[in-house]
């Protein structure tokens, strides 16, 4: 439960060398595949030599992630996003899907390739209020404690009640300005999102953190 809830970065994820081989794989499948996001939010499945540098980082990584999340055992393929000016990704929140699945998602790693010259900050929100979590608690053989409790499921898909309780609920903002390479370790049940992008280009890599199955 702790680990769903918590923050933590990884400088240095990559390094150099491995960030600029990344945008050169990435700047060269874009040309070829012709992507374009039809809207802020939508990702792009990395190419498998980008998804083999990134395993190499998490595997580095994967001794400070577990300080705090320490039953991460593994990381689903990574997605790609580019937000330019006007671009954001609204607050939002994926919790953990189904309490009893093996494996569970446990946490969300975002690396920036690429800052924007202005905006376009990676944010968490806290929040207090019931409404924020469902009446599903965990059971016998879950990977949480029995009686844990859930977070709704109020992501870019999510309908429009589940939306508007979002919108609804007092919370607190906490905005990110993280060094350049580094890697932001959050758990799956925070509420996140990405300010508008003012100036510039962002891009950004993302994946699922996976506990033991």
């Amino acid at each position: 439960m702790t680990e769903t809830l918590a923050v933590h970065t990884v400088e240095g994820f990559l390094t150099p060398d491995e960030s600029d081989r990344l945008t050169k794989l990435l700047d060269e499948h874009l040309v070829a595949t012709g992507w374009a996001p039809a809207r802020p939010s939508d990702g792009l499945v990395a190419p498998e030599e980008v998804q083999e540098i990134l395993a190499v980082g998490i595997e580095r990584a994967l001794p400070a992630i577990r300080r705090v999340f320490p039953s991460v055992a593994g990381a689903t393929p990574w997605d790609y996003h580019d937000l330019g000016p006007g671009d954001s990704i609204e607050p939002h929140l994926h919790g953990v899907g189904e309490p009893d699945a093996r494996p569970q998602r446990v946490a969300r790693v975002a690396f920036h390739l690429q800052e924007a010259e202005r905006g376009g900050e990676f944010y968490v929100e806290t929040a207090s209020s019931d409404a924020l979590w469902t009446e599903r608690v965990a059971g016998p053989g879950s990977s949480f404690v029995p009686g844990t409790r859930f977070a709704r499921e109020i992501s870019h898909h999510a309908g429009p009640e589940a939306t508007a309780a979002l919108s609804g609920v007092p919370r607190t903002r906490w905005t990110s300005a993280p060094p350049a390479g580094t890697a932001v370790v959050y758990g799956a049940q925070l509420v996140h999102g990405v300010a508008v992008v003012r100036e510039g280009r962002l891009r950004k890599l993302i994946t699922n953190l996976l506990g033991e199955g």
